[in-house]
């Protein structure tokens, strides 16, 4: 079995000491492709993922500014994307979209700065012709409205935790849905129910690591091998098996725009 980790933060300080095991565990479990996302700390310092993507053949990198990071967003930092948009193992633009979890008080960017610098990294997503990975935290009627008016590409529903009614606007916008390790969580029965009618050729697989470890490691440090068991748990809420899903969730990453980089 092959699978794709279609989301992580490999560039986290988390990994620091020990990437190269961390790589080499995925590996035996079979993840055969990574794409790590490029938000990393936020602006000036949007090349990390791009730097581990030119180390490691396998792992491919996206980048972007993260909502949170909105307020660091600058002119400077246009052009610093627009010039990394081009590179050969950037396949995505992301993650990007809306938090509202935490207000300006607590140092969150506000929402009016947030709204504008996602406009503006749409833009440059279409200009690049790149498929976008979306963050929406706390503001799902925000972030559709406003995918509804400036995009109409492809675009993933990172670490999707939305009901039925939510992945059913998402999919109807043609977005593809991507499940992270919540969905092994006792209480996540609203989105293994969305993952249930999720149709196949809209489907992803992810970790988010370090974050969101999935049933039996929940509260340690996530990594892409522990993506097997969100695949084990999500085979069995479709009633197929794991190989299927990794098939799936294969291929349907490299539909997603990204085949043209990826070396045949």
């Amino acid at each position: 079995m092959t699978i794709v980790d279609s989301h992580c933060h490999l560039d986290d300080a988390r990994f620091a000491e020990d990437l190269d095991a961390v790589l080499e565990r995925a590996a035996a479990a079979g993840v055969s492709r990574i794409l790590t996302i490029g938000t990393g700390d936020g602006p000036p310092e949007i090349d990390r993922a791009v730097r581990l993507a030119e180390r490691y053949e396998h792992v491919y990198a996206s980048v972007g500014v993260h909502p949170q990071d909105a307020s660091k967003f600058t002119p400077r930092t246009l052009d610093d994307l627009r010039a990394l948009v081009g590179h050969e193992k950037v396949i995505a633009f992301g993650e990007i979209g809306l938090d509202y979890h935490y207000d300006s008080s607590s140092g969150a960017a506000p929402r009016e700065t947030q709204r504008e610098v996602f406009v503006e990294q749409l833009m440059l997503a279409r200009e690049a012709g790149l498929p976008i990975t979306i963050h929406t935290r706390d503001a799902w009627d925000d972030t559709m409205a406003m995918l509804r008016e400036h995009w109409s590409g492809v675009a993933v529903m990172h670490c999707f935790t939305g009901d039925p009614a939510q992945a059913r606007e998402a999919l109807d916008l043609g977005y593809y849905l991507s499940y992270g390790g919540v969905l092994t969580f006792k209480t996540a029965e609203q989105v293994r129910e969305s993952a249930r009618i999720t149709p196949s050729d809209r489907l992803l697989v992810e970790t988010d690591a370090p974050y969101l470890a999935p049933i039996p490691y929940r509260g340690k440090r996530n990594e892409p091998a522990m993506m097997v068991e969100t695949a084990r748990r999500l085979a069995e809420v479709r009633e197929t098996t794991v190989e299927e899903i990794a098939s799936i969730t294969t291929a349907n990453f490299e539909r997603l725009c990204f085949n043209a980089r990826l070396p045949r």
